[in-house]
């Protein structure tokens, strides 16, 4: 590796460090803003959003100078992809989370004394899986990488018991309908933050292993044969 390539890949992992933890930060926050109808929180968050924006745009920009520069190969190549992917799924993240955001304004003008379902409860889960891949990312440690997207289907389930509860009670003709739609939409936007968390771990294997692992179920995993 040439000493200006080392400086440049220093760079891309001081950068998207940061973005990863500026993220996981409004994660976090949001999730809380939901089951608090925290109106300030949710109005900053969508405030940030084009900061986010910028700093993504700015990572891709130095993944592609580099790759362009300097051709790199082996493991700088695979780490500069991985960057540049893992750099897409956190803005898509703070994306889910902006929309979250949005819908705590919406739930802020209703008349409601408390979340009818487990918000709380599933975006505890996938703070989890965020905090897991992102760590995974830190330590370059693919096996916490598969952990991350082996919680993925329990996400899966709670947002489709979320959905059915949702369905039940229009059928039964609740006269809350907005505020059941709206946290129908909240527990959507967390499964798919969670599909994006699972995404990062993936790349992670990548990162570590070599392999690409998307669409296969790790359980099992071989971290010495592969599967």
């Amino acid at each position: 590796m040439t000493i200006h390539l080392q400086k440049e890949i220093e760079k891309l992992k001081t950068m998207i460090l940061s973005m990863s933890a500026r993220v996981e930060k409004n994660f976090h926050d949001i999730a809380e803003a939901v089951v608090k109808v925290d109106v300030e929180t949710a109005q900053r968050i969508i405030r940030e959003e084009k900061e986010i924006n910028s700093i993504e745009l700015e990572v891709e920009e130095e993944c592609l100078k580099c790759l362009a520069l300097y051709q790199p190969v082996a493991v700088d190549l695979r780490l500069i992809v991985a960057i540049l992917k893992i750099n897409n799924e956190l803005e898509r993240i703070n994306d889910f989370s902006v929309n979250a955001a949005e819908r705590v304004l919406d739930l802020s003008g209703l008349a409601m004394e408390s979340s009818p379902f487990d918000i709380r409860g599933m975006a505890d889960k996938v703070g989890r899986m965020l905090s897991m891949s992102l760590d995974a990312l830190i330590n370059m440690d693919p096996q916490m990488a598969v952990e991350v997207c082996n919680l993925d289907d329990q996400v899966d389930e709670i947002n489709k018991t979320i959905f059915q509860q949702v369905i039940a009670q229009l059928k039964a003709g609740s006269p809350q309908v907005e505020m059941l739609l709206l946290f129908s939409s909240i527990s959507r936007y967390l499964e798919r933050i969670a599909d994006l968390a699972s995404n990062i771990a993936e790349d992670v294997v990548y990162l570590v292993e070599g392999e690409i692992v998307r669409h296969q179920n790790l359980e099992g995993y071989d971290f010495h044969k592969g599967r």
